[in-house]
């Protein structure tokens, strides 16, 4: 494809400001584009992006180097490159322009794909996995792009965004129309929307969940995080689009307001019987099996079995369900779907040890030995407290909770995170989540201050404490919490220190297998600690 062919596909706005070359008819095929300039390859296109950690703008005599036909830029360079044999565009913003040209590159895959989107702050990921198994149970041949893997056709791929770079994205899309895929389901997340990783992509049913506080450390301000999340309603939708709205929640008539003025129709979904919705929740019952629940909208009701444990799973139920109705799926395959949905990864993840493998696997049987062990994702303070809020009624003794908060990430909610597992837990343990670059110690300092309710005690004391057989199983101790920098030590004292009856909920981190220090990244799974420290447990 000729470069020129590719930037007729910028918008007004981000049309091209200068083209240097030295041949003004000079016009290079363009093989590939690429924003990495190490995997730049010959007759590749390279955008430099500036981004959080580094600038692209750095990298430009590399790309030439490797063999780049073309340089895109927001700044014209003034060293040696200035006077270089290969054309360099000058755009306004060249993050933006990716999205469109990396659209052109491939075709304009999202065309040829019923897309399905989900945003919100919490349950976007149970979410698309419940529609995912609703629609292959309807015979859909599905993809899906999200916080853990993209996957489609038998390919599965680790996620490294939630919603991936707009040149990664265009590049999956097209891989799915060729793998003849119908439908994709994607997390829209509130950086891919700002960023505009979305841009090229417009989708035929649009779903919201719900909106706490969460990466104001990037949005700045409620307010800008609401913003950047109507986007999806106010700038991506097909015509004849439908939106899926969680009415529940406080922001919910912005999002309708948005999608009614893009003209797409509403479909409103609500837990409460005598709402204004057209999908209600009627009935529902939660086990540590599993939840039953009973749904109805004009056409009658539906019962279903739920795989997935948590008050919180309603909504997502809900929405899940939403979503199949606006495609005009059957209840009787939505039932189905539902009911063969496989385990969220680290998602109300339970954990079991050597200890937990027979007798209790489906029921709290009063013979086992080793504790309940849960993990989940929830790094928000709204889904810290409806994880615990959910999983207290189910507790048979007390409930220990192993959390953290990220470094270089929003500071405010740190507290209050802290706070939400004060309200519900009998014993906290604040640790290490993703450190990053600032002090473990100073981000546990901004936690402690929301666990002020509760009695500080010694780590080392606990530890000794749960030694002793006799002494922990009769512990019933409540309203306490400690602090252990290393995330590892937290969860062995937590598995230590719980007795048979008492649920230990592992919170943060989900379905992560690393951990961030500095700016490394090291093996670190939180499902893979607990099996080790139960193993432990059940040897001593």
């Amino acid at each position: 494809m000729r470069l020129s062919t590719l930037l007729d596909a910028l918008p007004k706005g981000l049309e091209t400001i200068e083209w240097r070359r030295e041949d003004p008819n000079d016009d290079p095929t363009i093989r590939g584009i690429r924003y990495d300039s190490r995997r730049v390859c010959p007759g590749d296109l390279f955008i430099a992006l500036r981004g959080a950690n580094s600038n692209g703008h750095d990298y430009l005599e590399l790309a030439a180097s490797l063999g780049a036909a073309a340089l895109i830029v927001e700044d014209m360079p003034d060293s040696a490159l200035s006077k270089a044999t290969i054309p360099i565009v000058r755009v306004p913003d060249s993050r933006r322009a990716l999205a469109p040209l990396a659209a052109r590159f491939f075709g304009n895959p999202a065309d040829e794909l019923s897309l399905i989107g989900v945003t919100g702050t919490n349950g976007k990921t149970s979410t698309t996995y419940l529609v995912e198994s609703i629609l292959r149970e309807a015979g859909w041949r599905t993809g899906l792009i999200g916080t853990v893997e993209i996957r489609y056709a038998g390919e599965r791929e680790v996620s490294v965004n939630t919603t991936p770079e707009s040149l990664d994205l265009q590049k999956t899309l097209r891989s799915m129309c060729t793998a003849q895929v119908d439908a994709t389901l994607m997390e829209v997340s509130s950086h891919g929307l700002e960023l505009g990783r979305v841009d090229g992509c417009a989708f035929r049913v649009a779903a919201f969940t719900n909106l706490s506080q969460d990466h104001l450390d990037f949005h700045g301000s409620m307010d800008s995080y609401l913003a950047s999340k109507a986007r999806l309603f106010q700038d991506h939708l097909a015509p004849g689009a439908t939106a899926v709205i969680n009415i529940d929640d406080p922001v919910a008539e912005k999002m309708i307001a948005f999608a009614r003025d893009a003209g797409a129709k509403i479909l409103r979904v609500s837990r409460e019987r005598e709402a204004q919705a057209e999908l209600r929740l009627v009935n529902f019952d939660i086990a540590l099996d599993g939840t039953r629940a009973e749904l109805e909208d004009a056409s009658g009701r539906i019962e279903v079995a739920l795989p997935l444990i948590g008050d919180f799973n309603l909504e997502n139920l809900l929405v899940a369900t939403g979503i199949a109705r606006a495609l005009e799926i059957d209840f009787s395959e939505i039932a189905r779907g539902i009911a063969s949905c496989p385990q969220v990864p680290g998602r109300m993840e339970r954990v079991r040890g050597p200890d937990g493998d027979s007798s209790d696997r489906d029921s709290d049987s009063e013979t086992k030995s080793e504790p309940i062990v849960l993990v989940d994702y929830a790094h928000t303070p709204d889904a810290v407290d409806k994880l615990l809020r959910a999983v207290r009624p189910l507790c048979r003794g007390r409930l220990i909770t192993v959390f953290g908060c990220g470094g270089d990430r929003d500071r405010a909610k740190r507290p209050l995170m802290a706070n939400a597992v004060a309200e519900h837990a009998d014993l906290a343990i604040a640790t290490s989540d993703n450190p990053r670059t600032e002090d473990p110690l100073a981000i546990l300092a901004d936690v402690e201050a929301g666990l002020k309710r509760l009695e500080r005690v010694d780590a080392d004391m606990l530890f000794a404490q749960a030694s002793e057989g006799e002494a922990k199983e009769n512990n019933t101790a409540t309203g306490r919490y400690t602090v252990l920098v290393d995330r590892r030590e937290a969860i062995d004292l937590a598995i230590a220190e719980a007795n048979p009856a008492d649920t230990v909920v592992l919170a943060g981190k989900g379905h992560e297998d690393y951990q961030i220090i500095g700016r490394e990244k090291f093996p670190f799974d939180d499902r893979d600690e607990a099996r080790r420290a139960l193993a432990e447990r059940a040897s001593r």
